[in-house]
């Protein structure tokens, strides 16, 4: 009696399995909560240039079938507009843009590390959780080679050449940021890692005492390119554009070493197509992308072993130093304030 109950419970219990499993494969599967929703549009806010945008913009509509509205602006502009927004959004992506300005923005964006980050160069990662890197700007000193003579330069202490005095031209470090771009690498790069350190200083008020500065960045390049000055401290980008066009100037990274920075994109928090903005962050670090950035524009690219155009320096050749961004940022006015009292002073 005790073993047929026993086979009776035995059988039961295989019943009530075989019909557990046939219910379980028959029925729909359940639906993911955190799956998001399937939409057709993505709007970006961006202050890039137009190449970058042609770029990438029509690359992703062709490959999603998405509709994708630009607003291009001015980076102050577009923040103040996310601020604006913030409890009703309207952007899904911010696209460029200074990497510090989104550092104390952070409130207006999603977390979100694309699964194309691990092909970044390491010192380029998105470590913040919500600024994905995509493109790099280095700063470079610009050079008028039929002004130049046999003077050469192969780095920042060259430019204290008694030769030069006067012919040397920046823009404004406490006006524009790749001017302070520059300050802060000469800083770093001359005192090897301290930017209090008195030898930089040192150096920073005997070449600023023979530069002319001016008040645009851009009127720097231009300058050097029409023969207005034989040297100018400049960014990459631009002045690789001039060496790509055939202007008669050269391009040279300093020996003390080269600061990159990185542009920045992010989610915008609350985005109404977060699908999207996703995936548009998963291509501008892709492979393809990085590849087109590399090859066919003077924006240097983010992901390691890109190929770059023979206008462009490889990287590997380049002397390239870290910058404390962080320290950079937190301590930008009282930097800014120093340079100031040295310049004043000198002139």
């Amino acid at each position: 009696m005790l073993k047929k109950n026993s086979f009776l419970r035995l059988l039961i219990l295989l019943v009530i399995v075989m019909v557990t499993i046939t219910a379980c494969t028959s029925e729909e599967p359940a639906p993911d909560e955190g799956a998001l929703e399937e939409t057709d549009k993505l709007v970006i806010y961006s202050p890039n240039s137009e190449n970058l945008l042609n770029s990438t913009i029509p690359v992703f509509e062709e490959m999603y079938g998405v509709e994708v509205e630009v607003i291009s602006a001015g980076t102050g502009e577009v923040f103040k507009r996310l601020q604006g927004e913030k409890n009703n959004p309207y952007a899904d992506v911010v696209y460029g843009g200074a990497y510090a300005t989104y550092m104390i923005n952070e409130d207006l964006f999603e977390k979100y590390v694309s699964p194309n980050d691990s092909n970044v160069m390491e010192a380029f990662r998105n470590t913040t959780g919500f600024i994905t890197p995509y493109v790099l700007d280095g700063s470079v000193i610009l050079v008028n080679k039929s002004l130049i003579g046999d003077i050469e330069i192969n780095g920042y202490r060259d430019l204290l050449n008694p030769e030069l005095a006067g012919k040397i031209v920046s823009a404004n470090p406490t006006a524009s940021s790749s001017a302070y771009a520059h300050l802060t690498n000469m800083l770093n790069a001359i005192g090897e890692g301290d930017y209090e350190s008195e030898e930089a200083w040192a150096f920073v008020e005997e070449l600023f005492a023979n530069t002319v500065v001016i008040d645009s960045s851009s009127s720097v390049w231009k300058g050097v390119r029409d023969g207005e000055y034989t040297v100018g401290l400049s960014y990459e980008d631009p002045s690789v554009t001039l060496v790509r066009d055939g202007a008669d100037v050269e391009v040279i990274y300093m020996e003390e070493g080269v600061v990159y920075l990185p542009a920045g994109s992010g989610i915008v928090k609350g985005a109404k197509n977060m699908l999207n903005a996703q995936r548009f962050i998963d291509l501008i670090i892709s492979e393809e992308i990085q590849n087109t950035f590399g090859t066919t524009l003077t924006n240097r690219p983010v992901m390691a072993n890109v190929a770059t155009p023979d206008y462009m320096v490889a990287f590997s050749e380049i002397n390239v130093i870290q910058e404390d961004m962080e320290y950079c940022y937190q301590n930008k006015e009282a930097l800014q304030d120093r340079f100031k009292e040295i310049y004043v002073s000198g002139q």
